[in-house]
């Protein structure tokens, strides 16, 4: 995108993409070149400081999950601890409640 001046008159262009070749198309001339290189000027400022607000809030919310993450792993600490305290065990993958049998079985053998 551009301004170009030829033979004393400046003249405004846009660069758009046509498959894999850059084409210019003319937009106006004089002033309203002038004018058209400016709103296009504001429009790419305000996708960079979008972007820029986009990218602050994923770092924020990136930070966030970090902690509920950390929250997660110590939530799962205690509620492990909680289980094996009150007497159940884990089998197969499931936490189960361990039955008198075995409870004193290994209380006698201790």
């Amino acid at each position: 995108m551009g301004l170009e001046k030829r033979n004393g008159r400046v003249y405004y262009y846009k660069s758009r993409r046509d498959g894999e070749k850059v084409r210019k198309v003319y937009v106006g001339a004089g002033d309203f070149a002038h004018a058209a290189a400016q709103l296009d000027e504001a429009e790419r400022l305000r996708r960079e400081e979008e972007t820029t607000r986009w990218s602050k809030e994923k770092e924020r919310l990136e930070a966030s999950a970090a902690f509920v993450k950390e929250l997660e792993g110590a939530a799962e600490i205690l509620t492990r601890a909680q289980l094996l305290v009150v007497g159940f065990h884990k089998h197969k993958g499931e936490w189960r409640m361990l039955r008198e049998s075995t409870r004193d079985v290994e209380g006698r053998k201790g």
